[in-house]
């Protein structure tokens, strides 16, 4: 390879460190994106050892999305043994998915000896059955059955996401003892707020939050300052309930516990955050029908993730025209008709989503339930009925000019104020019975909402032009 291209990058690029590889914006630098991809095409791996090695799991992940994918298993590659696995919880599905099964089993366990067991089980639970039993056969038995442990919680609980390192002592321990074994067990957490007390069986008996062990006398029993745990986790806890929790009494850490109220596990908040900025991507991407698609994913994969709810949508597009159908007669008599049924139509449109966004998140956050579901239903109606009124004028009057026929102005305020008041009943009472009938309003509201407000703006629009007109 060329000395003169290394000699240059060399001279042309100072040591990046945490700060150094984002643009303003947020993205990665594009000359540090030059930089590393010359690196790998040369086959670099002083560059890339030194520049790239050292960097936070996060900021590799970034790299790693950023890079082309023919250039990330290269990168991976000459990395070695030195590339961080615990950048993989920091990237898209597929393209963790895509690293690791190039990597060798024996490289992945040791990396996942070294790891956090909530990042160990991130990697983990996306393997084949027969690559997890060949890792996790690699591990040190203590570490394999925590493991295992955690793997055989459903997905998306807090089984899952839960560490298994946590502080754990009797409650007869004194302060001193507790201070003496934090002090001298190697296989503690790397970080932690909180000590757990248990009994001989593991069963959680109360929390004592750091700080108050080192306030207090060696000689003072541990039971004499531990308070009671009211905000213990349940395993089989859906993440985005625990999450609630979290947000609701403010806590850095919870204990997770089995049926038996056993300590299984700790759930900390740098997992929560990522469970939050998850569910709002899930709900996000799903309101608009597109599933758990992720900006990797090939074409074929992001095509299929978005044909169903297409397809719904043309089936209720069709029962919207059908509705036009019915008034053909009367648009080819007043072609001004034709013109403004889309209006009529949009503005419903774009006020039950509106309705809908706030009703799906708000039923996501346990905000909106049948305690006062009728009177948030009622406060959406005078919503709708409001804005109607409000742009119902609006364009009544704009119509009116344009056409030069105040009947026409009249037929379309009508109808918005119909259409309006509908989409603001919709918006909110569609994803309320999604949800009652066990479906998941983010994922079903919006291709039916839209649907309501198609079918009602055109049925209204028209029908109330054919009844006047017929009369005149």
């Amino acid at each position: 390879m060329s000395n003169i291209g290394d000699d240059d990058r060399s001279e042309e690029t100072t040591a990046y460190d945490g700060s150094d590889i984002y643009a303003d914006d947020g993205s990665v630098r594009s000359d540090f994106l030059m930089h590393v991809g010359a690196a790998i095409a040369d086959r670099d791996t002083i560059y890339l050892r030194q520049h790239v090695a050292g960097l936070h799991a996060s900021e590799l992940g970034d790299l790693l999305e950023a890079i082309q994918p023919e250039q990330r298993l290269a990168l991976v590659s000459l990395l070695g043994k030195e590339f961080d696995l615990a950048a993989l919880t920091e990237v898209d599905e597929a393209i963790r998915l895509d690293i690791v099964e190039h990597l060798p089993n024996e490289q992945i366990a040791e990396a996942i000896g070294e790891m956090d067991s909530d990042d160990a089980v991130y990697i983990l639970e996306d393997l084949d059955q027969e690559d997890q039993e060949e890792i996790l056969a690699k591990l040190p038995f203590t570490e394999r059955v925590r493991l295992r442990r955690s793997l055989d919680y459903p997905e998306s609980t807090a089984g899952r996401r839960m560490q298994t390192e946590f502080v754990a002592v009797p409650p007869f321990w004194t302060v001193g003892q507790t201070i003496d074994y934090m002090r001298e067990d190697e296989d503690l957490p790397d970080s932690f707020t909180q000590i757990f007390v248990i009994d001989p069986t593991f069963k959680l008996l109360g929390t004592v939050d750091l700080d108050r062990v080192l306030r207090t006398k060696r000689s003072i029993k541990v039971d004499a300052i531990m308070r009671d745990t009211s905000h213990a986790i349940p395993a089989e806890m859906d993440q985005e309930e625990a999450a609630q929790l979290f947000e609701q009494y403010d806590l850095l850490s919870a204990a997770v516990v089995d049926d038996n109220e056993r300590l299984v596990g700790v759930l900390t908040i740098d997992d929560v955050v990522d469970v939050i900025q998850e569910e709002a991507e899930e709900d996000l991407l799903r309101l608009s029908g597109v599933g758990d698609e992720e900006l990797s994913d090939s074409v074929a994969e992001a095509s299929r993730s978005r044909v169903p709810w297409l397809f719904v949508n043309s089936m209720t597009a069709c029962i919207s025209a059908s509705v036009i159908g019915l008034f053909d007669a009367t648009i080819q008599q007043i072609v001004a008709l034709a013109i403004l049924m889309p209006i009529v139509a949009g503005m419903g449109g774009n006020a039950g989503s509106q309705t809908m966004t706030v009703t799906v998140r708000a039923l996501a956050t346990r905000g909106l339930d049948i305690h006062n579901a009728p009177r948030i239903i009622r406060r959406e109606a005078g919503v709708g009925l409001l804005n109607g009124m409000i742009f119902g004028t609006f364009i009544g009057v704009v119509a009116g000019l344009w056409f030069q026929d105040p009947n026409i102005g009249g037929i379309i305020a009508t109808a918005m104020l119909i259409n309006m008041m509908a989409a603001a009943l919709a918006g909110i009472m569609i994803p309320l019975l999604l949800e009652k009938s066990g479906a998941d309003p983010a994922v079903s509201s919006a291709v039916f909402v839209t649907a309501v407000t198609d079918i009602t703006g055109f049925f209204s629009f028209l029908g109330i032009a054919t009844w006047w007109f017929h009369i005149q």
